[in-house]
């Protein structure tokens, strides 16, 4: 059973972020705040769901919240800043366009960076633990997936329909065949050691 909060703070927002392990495309994170009331019996770590499950939740999520952010990080920065500060950067940021601003912030995994001295916890697991974790990991995955979809059009070539530039076999093999695009992180290992 998820819980609703993790502190004694009404306006707690939950993070999360989707994309990290990926060759290709932005690391995307979500933050958002949920009311008192809130209730969503299929709601779970977007991993354990199913992406046709996960695209019924993504509106019913964004209509009960009381403000939800969605932000891309693009591998330009990924690379400049690396995979672990791009992540924290895409959820400080999604956080800092919540209204209102929230008291507190819980963030799924064990790592974060202090922002405006509003009080956080780092939670692992926390998307299978708390509602606003898993409400923030729905919207981060669905609003990656459908980016990757987009971009798709312009390289069909890799497939990221399918593997959302995750390091598959296929989209290496593509890597190999043709090359990088101006998606790709070229600070990844994108190719396996032969």
């Amino acid at each position: 059973m998820l819980k609703l909060r993790y502190s004694d703070y009404q306006l707690e927002c939950g993070t999360d972020e989707a994309g990290r392990g990926c060759l290709a495309g932005p690391v995307t994170a979500a933050a958002l705040l949920l009311p008192d009331n809130f209730k969503l019996d299929l709601l779970n770590d977007s991993k354990q769901l199913s992406e046709k499950t996960r695209e019924k939740l993504r509106p019913i999520i964004e209509e009960l919240a009381i403000s939800f952010s969605v932000t891309h990080l693009d591998p330009l920065i990924i690379d400049e800043i690396n995979i672990l500060n791009a992540s924290i950067k895409a959820m400080q940021e999604s956080i800092l366009k919540l209204n209102p601003t929230p008291l507190y912030i819980i963030v799924d995994g064990n790592r974060f960076k202090p922002l405006n001295d509003i009080p956080y916890s780092t939670i692992i697991k926390g998307d299978s633990k708390y509602m606003s974790i898993a409400a923030a990991s729905v919207l981060a995955k669905t609003y990656r997936d459908a980016y990757m979809d987009k971009i798709h059009e312009e390289f069909p070539m890799y497939n990221w329909k399918q593997n959302k530039g995750y390091p598959t076999k296929e989209h290496r093999e593509a890597i190999k065949k043709y090359g990088t695009t101006k998606y790709h992180r070229m600070t990844f290992k994108l190719l396996k050691e032969e």
